[in-house]
């Protein structure tokens, strides 16, 4: 089956619940088309996924968008944790069982099918939350180790519930997705560095910015400078360190787990492409979406790699 066709084939494994906003459609297209705009590299990986693990892993993937996009659709904190409380009541009753109790929100119908149809852990489920609710209150990152424990909580997260939803449910596994979750989570990150501005927030670890000299002013400003290039440069580091320890439990890893930590190739290609414009986090071909991404993917699943 090539792979447009499988594209296609997508829908056919959500749910048929109407959602209706101007025109007509599944709450299933409804998620899927909201991780393809906001989340396009992980989305191009859910696509080589199967059967039912795929609808679980878009509705986990489309819940996360959800709550992380919070923060940028609000003006004020109260706004914000006002938003996160809904999610949390809906998170709640999710885990009821009773799907009258749930939202008529589409994120909100497709999480009830997907922990309905999986033994998804709440506890993760939470996590997602938490750690947003707890962001909102930073405007920086203090140490390095904090920007890990943040990714593992809102990226590591995301993996070990998609891996449930496979019914992998393994120690080497979820250790492999523990690292692929930190460097991914470094690395969006990084890519966030030429909006910090908009963000309100300082993407690199305050102590390694103080230890190069480099001010906020210079982030603000998209001043590209050698001291700025070797924070970024300690900081991709740090990720390719996770990337590696995550690709060096790959035999270890069940083969139908393997698929779930695909997102690896994109993490990858941006921290090699990083390296090519000597870590200037502001140079223009680092705004360009990989053409060969997809084909990357599907390659790498095709040797049951990562």
């Amino acid at each position: 089956m090539n792979l447009f066709k499988k594209i296609r084939m997508t829908r056919k494994h959500f749910g048929l619940i109407a959602f209706r906003n101007n025109s007509s459609q599944t709450t299933a297209d409804y998620c899927m088309n909201l991780v393809k705009s906001y989340d396009y590299e992980n989305f191009l990986s859910l696509l080589l996924l199967k059967g039912k693990s795929r609808s679980c892993a878009f509705a986990v993937r489309c819940f996360n968008v959800e709550v992380a996009r919070v923060a940028e659709q609000v003006s004020t904190k109260e706004t914000g944790f006002m938003r996160m409380q809904f999610w949390e009541d809906t998170l709640e009753k999710c885990f009821v069982g009773n799907c009258d109790k749930v939202p008529r929100h589409p994120v909100a119908i497709e999480l009830f099918n997907a922990v309905s149809q999986n033994k998804l852990s709440k506890r993760h489920l939470k996590n997602l939350i938490l750690c947003r609710k707890e962001h909102f209150n930073l405007n920086s990152f203090q140490k390095l180790e904090d920007m890990e424990s943040y990714s593992e909580r809102s990226v590591s997260s995301v993996y070990y519930l998609i891996l449930e939803g496979c019914d992998v449910r393994n120690v080497n596994a979820d250790h492999a997705a523990s690292h692929l979750g930190k460097a991914q989570g470094i690395v969006q990150h990084l890519r966030s560095v030429p909006q910090c501005k908009n963000l309100n927030f300082i993407p690199l670890p305050q102590s390694i910015l103080v230890k190069n000299n480099v001010s906020q002013e210079e982030l603000l400003r998209r001043k590209s400078t050698k001291s700025l290039s070797d924070c970024v440069y300690e900081v991709a580091t740090r990720a390719h360190q996770h990337l590696m320890k995550a690709r060096s439990l790959q035999e270890k890893v069940p083969s139908e787990g393997r698929s779930v930590l695909l997102p690896a190739v994109a993490t990858f290609t941006f921290l090699k492409r990083l390296e090519n414009v000597n870590y200037d986090i502001f140079h223009p071909q680092l705004k360009l979406r990989p053409w060969n991404l997809l084909f990357k993917m599907w390659f790498s699943n095709f040797k049951n790699k990562y």
